[in-house]
């Protein structure tokens, strides 16, 4: 699914009713059924509610709604903010249907004084202030509006977006003049915005409403966001061929676990194994032996000649993916012979946990980093890559952004809504996964599965999109039998081969 951005929503609006026609007035009454349906849905007739309409297009929504639900029997209030004495067209055109319309019980267009309506817990708002044309902060009399809104013990249903909260950047937005939604009715595809932590306050549940905008346009316009879905993934999946032997299904190589932290290379390489690699090789300190034989029987052991530490490059010939970082640990030697490793590895690496601490602490090394490598930080772990970020998601998603450009490699940026950015500036969203996955070891587990899947043949950004899918699907198959409070990172790889199976099904 692209997700576009506010001027490329403008021109899809453009661009439908120029080429299928339609008139912009009833592209706009077609939007105004679907989100009657969607709130008539949820409330009753017996609701009451107060429609707050501002003066461009999203009023012009608001009050072409409001007139629909009055028609079907809602007591309706409206309250129609024209204080410049200009209105778009079609919020005119609505204006003045909403004035006819003889079954609203009351219309007020605000030019100067504004006495606000009692707002109690049994009111319904439909907030149409403003849409995804806002560029800056809400101010003066709109800001006390939301203020005035958000300390109401009313639900709120936002028309696009919530008003105040910007399509995409909202870091220097002011926070408090945005409407805390219950409900966001989004038209035709999510917004970035909504895409982001930060945000998520403020959006509620978001539905998002198929207004019939132009699929011309959606196939032919690039996006720079998209959030992948289950038909982009399946396809995705490599056939097993039915002659084939441990030889063909490639040799994986992970290095990882200090002394004290050898759970984090038994999640990886469990996870490696589970997601279809022939062979699993692990390298790990000695005294992570035992360990290592006894919970993970499958994999070969190569042991670094440190009892605690990881303290010497390998050779990497025979591997088709390296995985490096987990469980590490920092010691100086480890650093040193870390950043030897990525500069010699000629295979696909993906680098994760402490391989990235150690990069943050020696930045230097990051020119050395080669194309096409695989970073999956938190956002802590971004931060410190990248610079300490203090303006929110936005600003963090860009920089993650940035850092892929600069690299020519690959950025899982990790949380809900996984963002991967490309070489080539562009980002795709996972929509898998849960919050029961944010327990100690399930990014252990991510690196694990995207080394198997480069080992099994998939190229870097089919192994990330892919694997990011696997990781998100096995937590939501997870939860339905431990809930989010009991997930562990084991749990993911126990799952994985019921994701898999699904996707093949």
């Amino acid at each position: 699914m692209k997700i576009f951005t506010g001027a490329q929503i403008r021109e899809q609006d453009k661009y439908t009713m120029e080429h299928e026609p339609i008139r912009g007035i009833d592209l706009m009454e077609r939007a105004a059924k679907a989100i009657t349906f969607a709130i008539c849905s949820e409330w009753t007739r017996q609701t009451p509610v107060i429609v707050f309409a501002g003066p461009g297009n999203n009023g012009g929504d608001a009050l072409a709604v409001a007139r629909q639900m009055a028609e079907q029997g809602y007591k309706v209030c409206v309250y129609l903010f024209n204080i410049h004495d200009r209105l778009s067209e079609d919020c005119e055109i609505n204006r003045q249907r909403l004035i006819d319309n003889k079954k609203i019980s009351v219309f007020k267009e605000i030019k100067v004084d504004f006495d606000p309506p009692k707002l109690d817990a049994s009111t319904l708002v439909v907030d149409g202030l403003s849409g995804s044309g806002l560029n800056k902060p809400l101010a003066g009399g709109f800001a006390s509006l939301v203020k005035y809104i958000n300390q109401s013990p009313s639900k709120v249903v936002s028309i696009d977006l919530p008003s105040g909260l910007m399509t995409e950047d909202n870091t220097y937005n002011i926070r408090a003049n945005i409407i805390r939604a219950d409900l966001t009715l989004t038209l035709q595809q999510k917004k970035l915005a909504m895409l982001l932590a930060d945000n998520q306050a403020y959006i509620g549940k978001v539905k998002v409403l198929d207004i019939r905008l132009s699929e011309d346009f959606t196939k032919k316009t690039d996006a720079p966001y998209y959030i992948q879905e289950e038909d982009d993934i399946r396809p995705m999946l490599m056939p097993r061929d039915d002659f084939a032997h441990k030889g063909t299904m490639g040799s994986a190589l992970i290095i990882a676990g200090s002394y004290g932290m050898s759970g984090a290379s038994v999640l990886a390489t469990r996870a490696c194994l589970r997601s279809g690699a022939g062979k699993a090789t692990v390298h790990t300190p000695k005294k992570n032996y035992g360990i290592m034989q006894i919970t993970v029987p499958e994999a070969v052991m190569q042991m670094d000649r440190e009892e605690t530490y990881f303290s010497e490059p390998v050779d990497t010939d025979d591997f088709d993916a390296l995985a490096i970082g987990p469980g590490l640990g920092h010691h100086e030697n480890t650093a040193i012979a870390m950043i030897a490793q990525l500069r010699r590895t000629q295979c696909p690496i993906v680098a994760d946990a402490d391989a990235l601490n150690i990069l943050s602490n020696h930045r230097a090394w990051m020119q050395q980093l080669p194309k096409g490598i695989i970073l999956t930080p938190h956002p802590k772990e971004l931060d410190r890559l990248s610079g300490n970020t203090s303006n929110g998601c936005y600003e963090r998603l860009m920089k993650a952004r940035d850092l892929a450009e600069h690299l020519q490699g690959y950025i899982i940026l990790k949380g809900h809504f996984s963002a991967l950015c490309l070489p080539d500036g562009k980002i795709i969203f996972n929509p898998t996964g849960n919050s029961g996955m944010a327990t100690a070891g399930s990014g252990d587990v991510l690196t694990g599965i995207i080394c198997g899947l480069l080992a099994r043949g998939h190229k870097q950004k089919e192994a990330c999109q892919l694997g990011m899918y696997l990781h998100g699907m096995a937590g939501d198959l997870a939860i339905k039998e431990t809930g989010k409070e009991s997930l562990i990172a084991s749990d993911l790889i126990d799952y994985l081969p019921q994701a898999f199976k699904r996707l093949n099904d």
